[in-house]
């Protein structure tokens, strides 16, 4: 959708040139009856030179372009009401770029959760220069651990204080439901544990965001249709539960040095599971950790992440798994690189909620 807005706002911006041109030769083309002082040329020419910018910023989502847009669309306006016998019809152009000028003003301007989470996460990072972990550091725990954290590479690498993750997949809400596309943004911090995530998806063409946020122990999870129209608003003590569950997962897939923390227990129960507790505020939580022999996570499975129900309105008991389905090297760390996520349901069923491709993962990043 986003390149056909986009080429819609560059031809409108190349009919803006044909005023440039009228004003520079008045006789080049004899089938436009529109007559552009030198003057006015100029201004044609600016028009045209700010809708096509817009047009490609946006298509290529860099940062600002609605406001570059904005800028077009008034001069855009101007010139048009100045000979508007001749280029009434251009405003139906700057209605197209009006209605993609308030989607990014709502996706990506001050109200937006992507400027909500540059708040939150701006103030939390640091400078301090982290230790490195050595293989004393692993004594103590149960072997399948000790296996697991090894060949994730953790050893010799520095502590992990904060972590950037950037996903693509689809998800679902139901098995009856149609997959939607999604990429995600996620900036999660160690020390005092903390989690910004940010999904975009898409329904029916119109854009879907769901912002979770857990810090300071409390957690919410909004999503808005358009950026604007709430659909989901969760928060409470079972959201801020179930946060922290999410919160383990993303430490053990994507993060396995930042469980060598006091708030993480580690229990053996055979020699390829391993149950973690995780402490995180008012809650503790559990999940049992699948190793197989090469020191590889196959599964990671708790009982303590509960579903939101269907209408949005509360949270339902089910049993949350994320099985691996693919490993990759993200600099000097092997991790999950694809997997899925899981509801098993207590009447009966089990299916995969979403599937989940890691696309970049980045330690102890600055702002």
């Amino acid at each position: 959708m986003r390149w056909i807005v986009g080429v819609l706002i560059g031809l409108h911006g190349l009919i803006h040139l044909l005023g440039f041109a009228k004003a520079v030769n008045p006789d080049a083309i004899p089938t436009l009856p529109l007559t552009v002082s030198r003057g006015m040329g100029w201004w044609w020419l600016l028009g045209g030179i700010l809708l096509i910018g817009t047009a490609l910023m946006s298509a290529l989502r860099l940062p600002g372009w609605w406001l570059l847009g904005s800028v077009a669309l008034v001069l855009s306006q101007i010139l048009i009401i100045s000979a508007w016998p001749q280029a009434w019809a251009g405003t139906v152009g700057n209605v197209v770029l009006l209605l993609a000028v308030l989607l990014g003003w709502l996706l990506y301007g001050p109200t937006s959760f992507r400027r909500a989470m540059d708040r939150d996460t701006a103030a939390r990072f640091d400078s301090a220069t982290p230790a490195t972990i050595d293989a004393r550091d692993l004594a103590g725990l149960p072997e399948p651990a000790r296996r697991f954290l090894t060949a994730a590479g953790v050893v010799g690498q520095p502590r992990v204080r904060n972590y950037r993750i950037r996903f693509r997949g689809r998800i679902r809400g139901t098995p009856e439901a149609g997959w939607m596309p999604f990429t995600a943004d996620q900036q999660s911090f160690a020390d005092q544990p903390a989690r910004f995530f940010l999904m975009h998806a898409r329904r029916f063409g119109l854009p879907i965001e769901a912002f979770h946020r857990l810090a300071d122990g409390e957690a919410t999870m909004q999503v808005r249709l358009l950026g604007a129209i709430p659909i989901v608003h969760a928060e409470g003590r079972e959201m801020n539960r179930t946060e922290s569950v999410t919160l383990l997962n993303d430490m053990v897939l994507m993060a396995p040095a930042t469980l060598l923390d006091p708030a993480v227990r580690w229990e053996a129960v055979d020699d390829q599971h391993v149950l973690l507790r995780f402490t995180h505020g008012q809650d503790t939580v559990s999940a049992t950790l699948t190793i197989d022999p090469d020191g590889r996570l196959v599964d990671f499975l708790s009982d303590d992440r509960a579903r939101l129900s269907e209408d949005g309105k509360r949270f339902e008991p089910a049993r949350f798994s994320t099985p691996i389905r693919a490993y990759g090297t993200f600099g000097p760390m092997r991790l999950p690189s694809f997997g899925e996520g899981r509801w098993s349901l207590p009447g009966g069923g089990d299916f995969a909620y979403g599937e989940f491709e890691i696309l970049s993962v980045e330690y102890n990043v600055r702002p």
